[in-house]
């Protein structure tokens, strides 16, 4: 088992379990949208008012698909944050915020089993704020970025250059 030397190694490993469930929440999200066909989520985004809904549908589903699957693999994880939060943030301010802070809201039980109410933001603000954590603390442990940026990887751009 591994041991971790120091508070650093506890906090750089602490970085892939929230990078791989935040990158495949996203993935899974994109992939269902896309599954369903984008048509589906195009007319949610036409009633929302959102200009080229088409558009917009397949860019979603395409960006929460992409982005998540470079989240899991650590590729680009700064860039790739940014349109996801603002995928998040629109979801949240055009459909969830005025149902309150709650993403679980049990109504009730029957024999098919529980009924939940219509979600609030809990969820978009969690995803938020896993996202701010992989931009300001890096990609973590078994990353890409990791592989080809970190000071120490034999791969870093620039590196070749300045040994010879």
């Amino acid at each position: 088992m591994q041991r971790f030397t120091s508070d650093s190694d506890r906090t750089r490993w602490a970085l892939l379990p929230l990078r791989l469930m935040i990158g495949f929440g996203f993935a899974a999200h994109g992939y269902a949208k896309l599954s369903k066909g984008p048509d589906g989520f195009a007319a949610i985004l036409q009633t929302l008012g959102v200009p080229a809904p088409g558009v917009m549908a397949w860019l979603t589903a395409l960006t929460e698909l992409f982005g998540g699957l470079a989240l899991m693999v650590g590729a680009l994880v700064s860039i790739v944050s940014v349109p996801l939060a603002i995928i998040m943030l629109v979801a949240m301010f055009t459909i969830h915020l005025p149902y309150g802070f709650s993403s679980i809201k049990l109504m009730g039980l029957t024999a098919q089993g529980p009924e939940f109410g219509i979600p609030g933001y809990e969820v978009n603000l969690l995803y938020l704020a896993g996202l701010l954590t992989l931009v300001l603390g890096g990609a973590g442990p078994l990353s890409v970025d990791g592989f080809f940026f970190s000071p120490s990887s034999p791969r870093r751009p620039g590196r070749d250059a300045a040994a010879s």
